[in-house]
């Protein structure tokens, strides 16, 4: 289940409505954590609450002050919708109703997600494979994870994003090899066979990522290695 970007102004403006649909939608975001699977339930999560503030703090649905998966034909239809509620206040009291259940009671649960991805981030162990080069926006990963016996090889590529207040960096890692039994095979023989493979990079960047807990992949473990990757590579440029 997954509620829209404007589910509190959808359909009938009605409390008890609303609160039913709320509170289907945080159940099963809460078994979802409870199988310790964080994404992308915990983004989401993240977005609806910011979404919630920002309608309730700025009482203005301008564009430059909404999320910004609001685009701006959902803008203009969310400012006319608020401009014909202003006329109404016993609807604006409902809507004012939705929104402060909707936000006691989504804070709860995103301190649960945060709570398990801080858990699983100690968890994690990162270290360089050999000497690295300079150039370490490109390179590779070697992540091993729980009772698995193998190791998972990835490529990643970090990428810097302008903003005109900020700049994020993004990464994007991709699988290119599993290597069963990996047990018996050390990052340092890796990071040689990728040489072998890639003789145009003799010396690339190489990260071994571990942890002794099978946390769930995809929902899991690989967004916060990545976080963890950017972070780590972010401060080794910094020292």
């Amino acid at each position: 289940m997954n509620l829209s970007e404007t589910w509190f102004i959808e359909g009938d403006i009605d409390f008890e409505l609303q609160k039913y649909k709320l509170l289907a939608y945080l159940q099963e975001v809460q078994t979802y954590f409870n199988e310790t699977k964080l994404y992308p339930k915990l983004s989401d999560l993240i977005f609806h609450y910011n979404n919630l503030t920002s309608f309730r703090k700025n009482k203005k649905l301008l564009q430059d002050h909404f999320p910004k998966r609001i685009d701006e034909v959902n803008a203009e239809k969310l400012e006319l919708v608020y401009q014909q509620m202003l006329a109404d206040s016993e609807l604006m009291q409902e809507l004012e109703n939705i929104i402060a259940f909707a936000i006691a009671n989504i804070r709860p649960i995103i301190e649960d997600g945060t709570g398990i991805y801080e858990f699983v981030e100690k968890q994690l162990h990162i270290e360089p494979v050999g000497i690295l080069p300079l150039y370490k926006n490109e390179g590779y990963v070697l992540l091993r994870y729980g009772s698995v016996q193998e190791v998972r090889v990835y490529s990643y590529t970090i990428t810097l994003y302008e903003h005109k207040d900020a700049r994020y960096r993004g990464i994007k890692m991709d699988l290119i090899s599993s290597i069963d039994g990996g047990v018996i095979y050390t990052s340092e023989m890796i990071k040689r066979e990728i040489i072998r493979n890639n003789p145009q990079m003799p010396n690339p960047a190489v990260y071994s990522i571990d942890t002794e807990y099978s946390f769930p992949l995809d929902e899991t473990l690989l967004p916060i290695a990545k976080r963890l990757l950017v972070q780590y590579i972010g401060r080794e440029k910094a020292a």
